[in-house]
């Protein structure tokens, strides 16, 4: 699974470097040459020295087969327009944008950016959740990319398959917020049993997002 990122500053940079750690297929767009043999220098990854609002740029960055793109400049309007293009010319599956300014976050939303994030960190978890099979997905995020809503998709090998809920050993800031079974919603309560096949819906903050993980799904064998 390929992911595009466009803009190598500081975010896009640990971005970048983050997610390589992680394995994943990642190209960068970056206008600045400088920069882009800075980065090149650093990391074995293809890198475009281009304008990410070019659509032929966009096509050498290998944009058709890209599920994800992460526009993180350090113009809101830049990142605007990237996903704007992406999503509209190359029905890209999500788009993410990097907002400098916290009220410009309606207007990306009304306009069709999927997410909007202030978070290098919380950037990196929604792309990893679209790689990563049917290990915790991060949904939406809240209170400025603090807050996390994530999915969890229960299987029969799940440390919490089979459990009821308050014998779960959870992180305090974790909250059960629901549990789709049959594509019916279940209200989550203390005697209620988490089986194969569930949807978990949980929220927590980003900080324990790695312990609400390894609390819910475990070491899963696939």
């Amino acid at each position: 699974m390929k992911a595009i990122i466009v803009g190598g500053g500081k975010v896009g940079y640990y971005l970048l470097k983050m997610l390589i750690d992680k394995k994943y297929e990642i190209t960068l767009i970056e206008k600045s040459r400088k920069l882009c043999d800075k980065i090149a220098e650093e990391f074995n990854t293809a890198i475009i020295c281009g304008d990410g609002t070019n659509l032929d740029v966009l096509k050498d960055a290998g944009i058709e087969e890209a599920e994800v793109v992460a526009a993180v400049t350090g113009k809101d309007e830049e990142n605007l327009v990237i996903c704007q293009i992406t999503k509209n010319a190359f029905s890209v599956n999500k788009t993410i944008a990097r907002v400098n300014n916290p009220k410009n976050r309606l207007i990306f939303k009304t306009l069709g950016v999927d997410k909007t994030v202030c978070s290098t960190e919380v950037i990196a978890n929604i792309i990893e959740g679209q790689f990563a099979g049917n290990r915790l997905k991060v949904m939406q995020t809240l209170d400025r990319g603090e807050i996390i809503l994530a999915e969890a998709t229960i299987n029969k090998n799940s440390i919490c398959c089979n459990k009821i809920i308050s014998s779960l050993e959870l992180p305090v800031e974790c909250v059960i917020v629901s549990i789709v079974r049959n594509e019916k919603v279940i209200f989550p309560r203390g005697g209620i049993e988490i089986v194969e096949g569930d949807k978990v819906l949980i929220t927590t903050n980003i900080e324990k997002l790695k312990e609400v993980e390894k609390s819910i799904l475990g070491d899963i064998k696939c």
